[in-house]
């Protein structure tokens, strides 16, 4: 009984550092464009096309209520929006949670303030899957990933990779 304590513990640990379990796949590569989807916005129901986008720098960040570093994450993400987001930052959240049960609660009670949608398979397929989340894409004004991210990263490398884009 106490080996699988241990195990779940060095499990959970590994979890939190490099990322939550798998949606399959394999990662897009940096340097394409990022493929379009339209899906419906938790708080309001509204869709939200990333291709209407073009011309703004994107974060995408593909995360789950259940998963410690992407709850770790969200703080950085609210943050950068309100700093970048007047020169021209969009942050998409992408949930890959069962149902938007758990999702609308979580950004009432982490303000979050920038849209967060529900993901599907379908689209974390078109990215090439999501071999662990949180997994964060950046898309630039040409609407072309310039960098993936699997697993939780401080805000500062993020930081200076957004303002350069956003020069």
């Amino acid at each position: 009984m106490k080996r699988v304590l241990v195990y779940a513990v060095v499990l959970f640990m590994a979890a939190s550092i490099l990322g939550c379990f798998s949606f399959g796949g394999h990662a897009h590569t940096a340097g394409k464009p990022a493929p379009n989807f339209t899906l419906k916005e938790v708080k309001t129901g509204q869709p939200i096309t990333l291709s209407h986008y073009k011309g703004k720098v994107v974060i995408l960040d593909f995360w789950a209520t259940w998963c410690p570093p992407c709850r770790a994450e969200i703080p950085h993400w609210i943050a950068l929006y309100n700093q970048y987001k007047s020169s021209g930052l969009v942050i998409i959240g992408v949930s890959m949670d069962d149902s938007a049960t758990p999702v609308k609660p979580f950004m009432d009670e982490y303000h979050v303030d920038y849209p967060v949608v529900m993901g599907d398979n379908k689209v974390a397929n078109e990215y090439g899957g999501i071999e662990g989340i949180p997994t964060t894409f950046i898309i630039n004004q040409k609407g072309d990933i310039v960098k993936q991210v699997v697993g939780y990263r401080s805000s500062g490398k993020f930081d200076k990779i957004i303002k350069k884009l956003l020069m």
